[in-house]
């Protein structure tokens, strides 16, 4: 596995083998030792799966309880995931970094504690996987608006075009955010 570091410290975006032939392809998305070896989390408690069409912006979401790093991979499709560091303390509070993850091109993000996370999805379809360090904690769960202008993300899509969930239309503007001290 290819480890590829981030303009954020702990913001990696991880590239595994992908062995292709005329049958298809084959990757290794997990293996706890590897991930040991390179000094990255090994503990995931939950794995997520959702599946959504073009447009949809899902985030900026965050647990102000139950925190959660994440680990993150598209199993087909395309999206654009965006990571903001959330961290008052940090050097780098309120910036953010984006990839694209696709079915095809095998990435995944590591997303440490402390940090908001999004994508919107660029196919016809996506399904999005990952995995968290902690439980869903539905009183901690925090949502950022996903196009606050203070945030200066360069969204692939325009705010006309966007599928935005109610509850993530009602996000919070990063000055107003409750956050990580």
């Amino acid at each position: 596995m290819n480890i590829v570091e981030t303009a954020i410290p702990g913001v990696l975006i991880l590239e595994p083998r992908v062995f292709k032939d005329a049958r298809g392809s084959f990757c290794e998305t997990y293996n706890e030792s590897r991930m040991a070896e390179a000094g990255l989390p090994t503990r995931w408690v939950q794995d997520n799966f959702s599946i959504s069409k073009k447009n949809v912006v899902r985030g900026i979401h965050y647990q102000v309880q139950n925190t959660q790093g994440k680990l993150v991979r598209v199993t087909h499709g395309t999206v654009w995931d965006v990571v903001v560091d959330l961290r008052r303390s940090s050097p780098t509070f309120g910036q953010h970094v984006a990839v694209k993850l696709s079915g095809e091109n095998g990435r995944m993000f590591l997303i440490p504690e402390g940090f908001g996370h999004g994508f919107v999805v660029l196919s016809d379809i996506a399904g999005f996987a990952y995995k968290v360090t902690d439980y869903y904690s539905p009183t901690g769960e925090r949502t950022l608006l996903w196009n606050d202008p203070e945030l200066r993300i360069a969204w692939p899509i325009s705010a006309a075009d966007a599928i935005v969930s109610e509850k993530d239309q009602q996000g919070k503007l990063l000055r107003d955010a409750e956050i990580f001290p």
